[in-house]
């Protein structure tokens, strides 16, 4: 039974040494101690033991530094921890200032770990830094003087400027710039023929204006990719002058006519309201002797020869009566 329990006890000791020796190996990561040492970027042990009480790894920090020593590039071990603390991407970070510096580009960690933390990809901003870009611009359409109206697509090649990266507008404000000195430049052309036969004056007077002031890019050229010919947008716009024109004219007209109607009804009015009148200056002749009945007879015969005319000839009440027989006229 001693023995039995003696077992037990040397197992239990044998595996609180084997956990105590698979910490130590964990704390202290003698492989990585060892690498950094044969490559010539020597990390001290309590700095990796340091590392790993941070919660940093030191792996990742370690092969950044052999990159970095390797490439000729030396970033001390307390830069790239307190860049990966921050937030950072060290790898990238030391793997685009080795890009930098086989180009020939000044880029200091500073300005890495900088245009890192900003949230752009460095390392893809020095790769196009080397090789530029080609930026398509959409269909831009512009109306030159005589109304024709062209569309056109241009490719810009931009490279990145390493100093404005930080800071510095992207490619949508580029694409708007370009179309910006798209449609100033067709709009002050005399007309559309002469925007086909030159397109590269397009080009010319837009790199002319500088319009990569102010952006993390460097505009090198500007190519006419495409110009089509649109609609006739001088004539859509006469014609819809000349329509609005006409509406405006028939609703002066019907303006005019409504008045006209309005003064001829006015003058009905006036003409029914004189012959109102007559009965009563009849009355009054007679009541004053001016008027005998003889002559109110002599007038009736008048009257119904009158309307007896206008039957015959068909005339309106408007007409003035004709002329009684005898008279001169």
């Amino acid at each position: 039974m001693f023995i039995e329990s003696g077992l037990i006890g040397g197992f239990g000791l044998l595996i609180i040494v084997l956990a105590l020796l698979l910490l130590v190996l964990y704390m202290v990561p003698i492989r990585l101690w060892v690498s950094a040492w044969a490559s010539g970027a020597y990390v001290g042990l309590f700095t990796l033991v340091a590392m790993r009480l941070r919660r940093v790894p030191p792996h990742t920090i370690v092969t950044a530094r052999i990159s970095g020593v390797k490439a000729g590039i030396d970033v001390s071990i307390n830069d790239l921890e307190a860049h990966y603390l921050a937030g950072g991407n060290v790898v990238r970070v030391v793997n685009a200032m080795i890009s930098a510096d086989k180009a020939s580009i000044p880029l200091p960690f500073k300005r890495a770990a900088a245009i890192d933390l900003a949230g752009r990809d460095v390392l893809e901003a020095v790769q196009m830094s080397v090789l530029p870009k080609v930026i398509e611009t959409p269909r831009i359409a512009a109306v030159a003087k005589d109304g024709i109206q062209l569309i056109v697509v241009s490719r810009v090649t931009v490279r990145t400027n390493i100093d404005r990266l930080v800071g510095g507008a992207g490619e949508e404000t580029i694409i708007a710039r370009v179309g910006e000195g798209m449609v100033s430049t067709i709009g002050s052309a005399a007309n559309h023929k002469s925007v086909l036969e030159n397109p590269d004056h397009i080009s010319k007077h837009i790199l002319s204006r500088g319009l990569d002031a102010g952006t993390a890019f460097e505009i090198l050229s500007i190519d006419i990719a495409d110009v089509d010919v649109g609609a006739n947008i001088g004539a859509k716009l006469q014609i819809d002058q000349a329509d609005a024109d006409k509406q405006i004219a028939q609703a002066k007209a019907e303006e005019r006519r409504a008045m006209a109607v309005a003064q001829e009804q006015e003058m009905r009015a006036r003409v029914v309201e004189a012959e109102a009148e007559v009965p009563r200056a009849m009355a009054e002749a007679f009541r004053s002797g001016n008027m005998g009945i003889m002559d109110y007879y002599r007038m009736r015969n008048l009257q119904a020869d009158t309307d007896m005319r206008r039957d015959i000839a068909g005339t309106s009440d408007l007409q003035p009566p004709p002329p009684p027989p005898g008279s001169r006229g």
